[in-house]
């Protein structure tokens, strides 16, 4: 085997998990495969002799790569809904296969890609590396050119920021969160009744601007006209995940035109009596999110 055939077959050993980290670093699988595939060409260019682990080598080659990526993202942060992260389902029916990408995009979790994307490009690079793949935090010092130390507080500020620990003590998580599932599970299945038991006889739902440019109404009042709204929008919903918004029991979604929601909910007892409906962007990224952990 020439040496060329050797790095070839070593990229194609590697690629499944430089794919894995570079989806979860950048939330979209065609920016995850560009990062992979950029990393070929700068492993091809290398100086033989720093290739005495070409696994190793290969993992910091992504992540800087995914790094420099996230930067520029942050600098062009004046972008449409679509450009933002999770780019979960690809917007052109001719790039990436959609169900490939639906497939990873769920047994990632919605809602961590969505909470992924409010950390820095550092700390979501020391999270995801250390957390998600157990590489030593030595190792990712010298991709972020920081001192372990400064590594090691990077990843605990964005494991707190990820896990929600300081959010929600006051709340009764545990009864909104048996409300949310159960107003998701009936919804999903389409039980107009145990939807209209958990609703608020005055329940009103209000959309944001960019719900209502997509065609969402402005707002809406009363359980009947609520309980038939939810159940046709989870009809066109490829992902739906609790997720915890400011503190309270929330759920994040993707309808089928690829627009991203969030539904903030108000629980009262045992009923919804408020659903707020987020789709701005700009009003997304100053909320504070985390994932709802069992």
């Amino acid at each position: 085997m020439d040496e060329h055939d050797w790095l070839v077959e070593r990229f194609e050993m590697e690629r499944p998990q430089l794919q894995a980290i570079a989806y979860r670093m950048l939330g979209s699988l065609a920016e995850a495969e560009d990062a992979v595939q950029e990393s070929w060409l700068h492993l091809v260019r290398a100086d033989r002799s720093a290739l005495k682990n070409p696994g190793a080598w290969l993992t910091r080659a992504v992540a800087r790569i995914c790094l420099d990526m996230l930067r520029t993202r942050k600098v062009r942060r004046e972008q449409s809904l679509e450009a933002s992260v999770p780019e979960s389902i690809p917007r052109d029916p001719d790039g990436i296969n959609p169900e490939e990408e639906a497939e990873l995009a769920d047994s990632v979790g919605l809602a961590l890609l969505v909470v992924l994307d409010r950390l820095s490009p550092a700390e979501r690079l020391a999270f995801v590396l250390h957390d998600l793949f157990t590489i030593p935090f030595d190792e990712i010092a010298l991709m972020l050119e920081r001192s372990e130390t400064a590594t090691r507080q990077l990843a605990s500020r964005a494991r707190r920021r990820v896990r929600g620990s300081a959010m929600g003590k006051d709340a009764d998580l545990a009864v909104s969160r048996a409300v949310v599932e159960a107003f998701l599970a009936a919804s999903r299945e389409g039980s107009f009744d145990a939807l209209l038991a958990l609703l608020d006889p005055d329940i009103v739902v209000r959309s944001d601007r960019v719900a209502v440019s997509r065609g969402a109404v402005r707002e809406l009042r009363g359980a009947q006209a609520v309980a038939r709204a939810v159940r046709h929008l989870l009809e066109r919903t490829r992902f739906a995940q609790l997720v915890l918004v400011d503190g309270a029991v929330g759920i994040v979604m993707t309808p089928r035109e690829w627009l991203l929601l969030l539904l903030r909910l108000t629980i009262r007892g045992d009923k919804i009596v408020a659903i707020d409906v987020v789709a701005d962007p700009a009003h997304l990224h100053q909320l504070r999110l985390a994932i709802l952990y069992n």
